[in-house]
């Protein structure tokens, strides 16, 4: 189990670490001179231009010398502090393999801050590599859905209170489709700027007249999915996925807030399917773990730690890890405390990130390393919250924060995806793996 007493230590270590990379690197290129045509374009072309480009979210294009030359000082503090691209998860602890990881090596790293360090030089711009031919923005993450569910506009006022509510909307399914990844996303960038967070379910075509009937018997509604600013997609691993029913209505649950002008909202939901007739071996699930929110004090000024449990109930196979917080969040770890006795630890860290409330990014674990693990582990949530003048997303360190639903209050929980296994599979799948595992040591060792 890690000890800590307050997250910046991580960010301290990592910048330590660096010095000595960034003399490395000039030595790593054979002596030769670090330049942007040779070896940052490359970098960037992987990490970075997907949305620093013209037409794109982000603020600046860095695609060409003119244009990232001015922002060289910037980068480099961003790059060296892991900020950018956003991937934050904690590469000195756990897990380290996930499916498309966008971030920067160490070397990489180093290789920026000596090019900037250096004077950022422009090079041979015959060694430019040839411009990469991004797709188009609107398409999605998760690959071309096999149905989009739009759901209805909100006309959404410049000023106000937040707003909470639900919207229904039909789903045109003919025929009941196990999902494989999904994917909720604001249609517009006016419409991500006012949507704090959606959720969408599966719910009884008469539910929403049944509600507002008052009706104390509604059938229970099946959660798909949830977005919050920044959120990737979640594809499933091959052997999982999610029952969708035909003849459900789809309901969506919002909070939006104001950001001083009119936006017509609209958020889109993307579904892609296993095929026809394929029924997978295990339900993937998704739902908030470890909620710690009625523990929250935070008091203006200080940095405060919470834990938080849930109990898996049957063996599993964790697939994805994503912290959520608010405003005043900064690191979050997911620590899984073993069925005692039979275990030689009893404890062990698998993730660790540092937060930012503009990327509630979900981390889906490799295959080969997604935890697996017996029934009764206890899912252990550490979360930290930074009520301090130095949080740069502290709205107002003045102020006691605790539990609540507005985007000034705060969380503290984790959204784990997993899927069941009977004692069976999971003794079958921890061998495997062990078989695997010695198998790469022995290789590695002659």
């Amino acid at each position: 189990m890690i000890q800590r007493s307050v997250p910046v230590v991580a960010v301290l270590a990592a910048l330590l670490a660096a010095v000595p990379a960034v003399a490395a690197a000039q030595a790593d290129a054979g002596g030769a001179e670090v330049t942007f045509t040779k070896d940052i374009v490359p970098i960037f072309q992987r990490s970075c231009q997907v949305c620093h480009r013209q037409g794109e979210m982000a603020p600046m294009s860095l695609v060409t010398y003119q244009e990232v030359r001015p922002w060289a000082r910037s980068i480099r503090n961003r790059v060296v502090n892991r900020e950018m691209p956003p991937w934050h998860i904690d590469k000195n602890i756990g897990i380290q393999k996930f499916k498309d990881d966008p971030s920067l090596s160490d070397e990489e790293i180093a290789m920026v801050a000596a090019w900037v360090d250096n004077g950022a030089p422009r090079g041979n711009p015959a060694d430019m590599p040839p411009p990469v031919d991004f797709p188009d923005a609107s398409e999605w993450q998760i690959g071309e859905p096999d149905l989009v569910v739009q759901y209805p506009t909100y006309e959404m006022p410049a000023e106000g209170p937040d707003l909470f509510g639900a919207m229904y909307t039909e789903l045109d399914l003919e025929e009941d489709r196990y999902i494989r990844a999904i994917q909720t996303r604001p249609a517009d960038d006016p419409s991500r700027r006012v949507v704090h967070h959606a959720l969408s379910f599966a719910v009884h075509p008469d539910e929403e007249q049944m509600r507002a009937a008052g009706d104390d018997d509604v059938p229970a509604a099946m959660f798909l999915v949830e977005y919050a600013s920044g959120k990737n997609g979640e594809v499933y691993p091959e052997d999982s996925g999610l029952l969708l029913e035909a003849g459900r209505k789809m309901r969506l649950d919002y909070h939006l807030h104001s950001i001083g002008e009119e936006v017509d909202a609209v958020v889109e939901l993307g579904l892609v399917f296993h095929p026809r007739g394929h029924v997978p071996e295990h339900i993937r699930w998704s739902k908030q773990l470890g909620i710690n929110n009625r523990l929250l004090d935070i008091p203006p000024g200080k940095v405060v730690r919470t834990d938080s449990y849930a109990v898996l109930a049957k063996a599993a196979r964790l697939t994805a890890f994503q912290p959520h917080m608010h405003m005043l969040g900064t690191y979050q770890c997911l620590e899984l405390i073993y069925p005692w006795p039979g275990w030689t630890a009893q404890t062990e860290t698998v993730s660790c990130a540092n937060f930012d409330y503009n990327w509630h990014l979900v981390y889906n674990y490799e295959d080969d390393v997604a935890p697996i693990v017996p029934a009764g582990t206890i899912l252990h949530i550490i979360s930290w919250h930074d009520n301090t003048e130095g949080n740069r997303g502290n709205p107002d360190p003045r102020n006691w924060t605790g539990d609540g639903g507005r985007t000034i209050d705060e969380m503290g929980f984790a959204w784990i995806g997993w899927y069941d296994l009977t004692d069976e599979e999971y003794e079958a799948e921890l061998a495997a793996r062990k078989a695997r595992q010695d198998a790469a040591t022995s290789n590695q060792q002659q």
